[in-house]
């Protein structure tokens, strides 16, 4: 199948299956002779793998360790667990991330009356943050300290 279809077959962009190519994600297409790239199905069936892997937020070095795993009958799940606990684990931190900046803003939008009047908790609290900030990187530069 020719680029087109497997971008429909895999759910990949065809500018995301040459970028793939070009990395070395996957491996070149074979070309017709008027050079169009040309997909098998074991071609499609890498595509899908990666999709799945991106679905999931893995970066572009792990989808390449878990794809040479994936093409390796003598893998060890191990190594597969491994690298998905990984993740799992950087995710959940980015998780926790997230809910403190939620809980931070739902906090400060809390504080804030919302009408017409200027003053606005949110803003006092932002440009308190920025001058704390400023006021550290001034005083460290004072006293040599490191940032």
């Amino acid at each position: 199948m020719i680029i087109g279809e497997a971008e429909k077959a895999s759910g990949i962009s065809a500018k995301m299956i040459r970028y793939y190519e070009s990395i070395g994600l996957i491996d070149p297409a074979n070309r017709t002779a008027s050079g169009y790239r040309v997909y098998s199905d074991r071609d499609v069936q890498n595509l899908r793998f990666i999709r799945q892997c991106r679905d999931l937020g893995l970066s572009l070095e792990r989808i390449k360790l878990l794809l040479n795993l994936w093409r390796n009958d003598q893998r060890a799940s191990a190594e597969v667990k491994q690298i998905a606990l990984a993740h799992v684990a950087e995710l959940e931190t980015k998780i926790a991330d997230m809910r403190s900046m939620a809980d931070t803003l739902q906090q400060l939008a809390d504080r804030c009356h919302g009408d017409n009047d200027p003053n606005c908790a949110i803003i006092d609290a932002l440009s308190l943050q920025n001058q704390m900030i400023a006021e550290n990187k001034h005083n460290c530069s004072k006293t040599g300290a490191k940032k």
